[in-house]
């Protein structure tokens, strides 16, 4: 067992200071790398964008060919397009009498708007499903990433995590800038998915643990706003460099310089702590004392150094403590009956908010004009969902505000599909869309709160890995459509209201100091509401 419960560091930081020099430095440097997290993972919609295209006629093409047909499309064309069919030539002029009007054949070359996509490098036309199996790859990288992630980072640290996953992708990106063929390019996808998603949650925890109980929503909701505003500059640098190959390369390159980051960041000091390395964890303490410019307090500084005793007496103690707290970790998690039930609740919130949230993006009305602008639009629009988190969670609780909001998100998307107003049902996808993002990130926050240190980010990445079920079920969503136009809207209320009911089986978290070993984590839901910040810490 780690001594981290005999030391109180949610009052330790508090002398360090909550968010000191120290903190908003360390947390300024992780959110580049999250701000890139949220460019890798939406590169593939502007590499894999839709292309025009048109079947290859050629009876009737220029050289080179080009994509406007200059009006023989109309005669050699279905419908004047002719994606994958075009009428069967019965002569060898581009003439109207040379095709025949009411037999077609199907294409075997096409003619493409432009060569900005994999579409058109790699010659996918009307091979819908290879477009968007990119995507869907990709997704499922998440599936390898995030318990990989969260394995290196309880065993090896948050920073090593980090930073490992923060680096990776450049080598796997760049790599797919150089693919030849399709198959090459769906492979380093998926790959750059598995080494390098799970930045985001690693960053999460680690800027989090180190900051004082007051900033967790604070810090959790810049990190979320960091995350949105990196999917409005991917769209803004696809916009200037269109063709994917540069595009890549833009965006990949940078993240060599994260190597650094070993220098510039410090390890987290509540793992540190629960892996029993107390000796570093003073330093760094210490160090960000210094930095702030603070001084701790006599009582402080004897915790963090003296040494834990070692006496005949002790070790005989230890000898004797029940069997439950010599077994290991994982088996301590399997047999609480109160964190199983946690993690069961929060999977499914899990499943809701991606569910609900890339259903929403697919089945969304689209923007008029630019594709690039409706994409920022759709990104920027989580924004006030996270300030919302900001004013909501500390104020009236988690519980009573994540609750609200997805109540308030299923009425609203179970009424749109009968709103016949086209503005009332942008207005209303905008306002699930916008409510969905808050629940998102405070869902991430609570999350965190429910699990001890040693095993939150595993439990935090099996939530998250358990949730991937909604993000690659959101694009079947489509399908529901041809049966009932209304039953995708209507399936994201009913998810969304019974998550909501959900909360009532789960713990409020509020001031709560972050939970540090089993016992701890299963003794918030029977904590005091009144000075609950110690109560819930005592073994």
């Amino acid at each position: 067992m780690s001594k981290e419960s005999d030391i109180n560091l949610d009052e330790i930081l508090v002398e360090v200071g909550q968010l000191g020099r120290f903190q908003i430095r360390s947390y300024c440097l992780i959110l580049i790398p999250i701000l890139f997290s949220a460019v890798y993972n939406s590169q593939y919609i502007f590499a894999a964008a839709n292309v025009p295209y048109r079947c290859r006629v050629p009876e009737c093409e220029a050289t080179p060919p080009k994509f406007e047909t200059n009006g023989w499309g109309s005669w050699a064309l279905p419908d004047g397009a002719g994606r994958c069919e075009r009428f069967v030539p019965i002569g060898t002029t581009c003439a109207p009498e040379s095709f025949h009007q009411t037999n077609t054949k199907t294409c075997t070359g096409w003619v493409y708007e432009h060569t900005n996509s994999i579409v058109s490098t790699f010659d996918l036309a009307c091979e819908e499903w290879k477009r968007t199996l990119v995507g869907t790859l990709h997704s499922a990288g998440l599936f390898f990433a995030l318990p990989l992630t969260a394995y290196i980072s309880d065993t090896f640290g948050r920073r090593v995590a980090f930073i490992l996953t923060a680096v990776a992708p450049a080598f796997v990106g760049l790599g797919r800038s150089f693919s030849q063929n399709y198959i090459t390019y769906v492979i380093l996808e998926f790959l750059e998915a598995v080494v390098g998603a799970g930045v985001y949650s690693s960053g999460f925890i680690l800027a989090l643990e180190m900051m004082g109980l007051n900033r967790r929503v604070l810090g959790g909701n810049i990190i979320s706003c960091t995350f949105a505003l990196g999917q409005a500059v991917v769209a803004l640098i696809a916009w200037a460099v269109p063709e994917w190959r540069t595009l890549t390369r833009i965006i990949y390159t940078p993240s060599f310089i994260f190597i650094i980051y070993f220098f510039l960041i410090e390890e987290s000091v509540r793992w540190l702590l629960s892996k029993g390395k107390k000796k570093e964890a003073a330093r760094i303490i210490f160090k960000a004392a210094a930095v702030n410019k603070r001084k701790l307090s006599p009582e402080t500084i004897k915790q963090l150094t003296e040494e834990p005793n070692t006496s005949g007496d002790e070790t005989a103690k230890k000898q004797s403590e029940p069997e439950e707290k010599q077994s290991s970790l994982a088996l301590q998690v399997l047999r609480s009956r109160v964190l199983m039930t946690r993690l069961c609740i929060c999977s499914f919130w899990w499943i809701t908010v991606t569910f609900i949230y890339y259903g929403l993006s697919i089945n969304s009305v689209s923007l008029a004009g630019n594709s690039y602008v409706n994409y920022i639009l759709t990104a920027l629009v989580e924004i006030p969902g996270y300030c919302m988190s900001v004013l909501t969670l500390d104020r009236f609780g988690r519980k009573s505000s994540i609750m609200t909001a997805f109540f308030l998100c299923g009425i609203s998307l179970v009424i749109l599909p009968f709103v016949p107003e086209t503005t009332m049902r942008i207005l209303l996808s905008m306002l699930g869309k916008l409510v969905i993002s808050m629940i998102f990130a405070s869902v991430y926050i609570y999350t965190i709160e429910l699990f001890p240190t040693q095993v939150r980010h595993s439990m935090m990445s099996l939530c998250s890995l358990v949730g991937r079920i909604g993000s690659t079920a959101a694009p079947m969503t489509p399908l529901m459509m041809a049966y009932m136009e209304a039953l995708p809207y209507l399936v994201f209320g009913v998810m969304a209201a019974t998550s909501a009911l959900l909360m009532l089986l789960t713990p409020e978290t509020l001031h709560m100091r972050l939970p540090d070993t089993v016992k701890q984590a299963e003794r918030i839901a029977t904590a005091p509401r009144s000075n609950r910040t110690t109560d819930v810490i005592v073994d």
